[in-house]
């Protein structure tokens, strides 16, 4: 079976190629059981037509039984990872999560994990952690949104990053120059378990417009 080519992730600010790559493999897949199927009927209604034409085979009187030796195992399918890649192109970051009891109640409204310590937002703030990669989400709908921020962050995660910044705006083309993105940031950034804590990010890396966020040690991290 074709696997679908391998995409070396360089920058996380443009995922498109990820998700085209697992499309054209959810089409081969689909294109190879839809062959699969009309093979399967074929050789059934070749079956039915001979046994209606012949009639009952019966096996030659004094003849030994024949043992019909099987073909070799078709190839594994992977269907779970399959299966894992797909899914993971399907966020379900909730808008409706109360994340209103998990921030800490500072002029920031930073979060933390429990058990993570006050320091580690405090590092956080001063810029301790250093910014390895950003996500930009100006411009984006609500549901582009979330499905980029969902994709970044595990991808972070599986590289082995620590720290990332994700810049949601401060709302100032917004109606009522309300930051919508802000909120719903939080919310979804809770919802991760990759996420051990963020904070406002400081004035010269964004100010009240991003979040710095630390992620949980990944893969490659040491």
């Amino acid at each position: 079976m074709t696997r679908p080519p391998a995409h070396k992730v360089h920058s996380f600010a443009d995922l498109k190629p990820v998700r085209r790559a697992l499309a054209e493999a959810a089409a081969q897949r689909a294109e190879q059981e839809r062959l699969q199927r009309e093979a399967e009927q074929r050789a059934r209604m070749e079956r039915q037509w001979f046994a209606h034409h012949v009639g009952p085979v019966l096996p030659l009187k004094g003849q030994p039984p024949r043992h019909q030796h099987a073909g070799p195992p078709p190839e594994p399918i992977p269907v779970q990872r399959q299966l894992d890649e797909a899914r993971a192109l399907q966020e379900s970051l909730s808008d409706e999560f109360d994340v209103a009891t998990l921030l800490d109640v500072d002029d920031q409204l930073s979060f933390r994990r429990p058990g993570v310590g006050l320091d580690v937002t405090r590092k956080l703030r001063s810029g301790a952690w250093s910014i390895q990669r950003q996500l930009d989400l100006h411009g984006l709908r609500t549901d582009e949104a979330r499905e980029a921020l969902g994709q970044f962050i595990r991808l972070a995660h599986r590289t082995g990053l620590r720290c990332v910044r994700v810049v949601h705006g401060k709302g100032l083309g917004s109606p009522g120059r309300v930051p919508v993105l802000k909120s719903r940031v939080q919310r979804w950034l809770v919802q991760k378990k990759e996420v051990l804590a963020f904070v406002q990010a400081r004035p010269l890396d964004g100010g009240a417009g991003a979040l710095v966020v630390l992620l949980q040690p990944g893969r490659r991290s040491h």
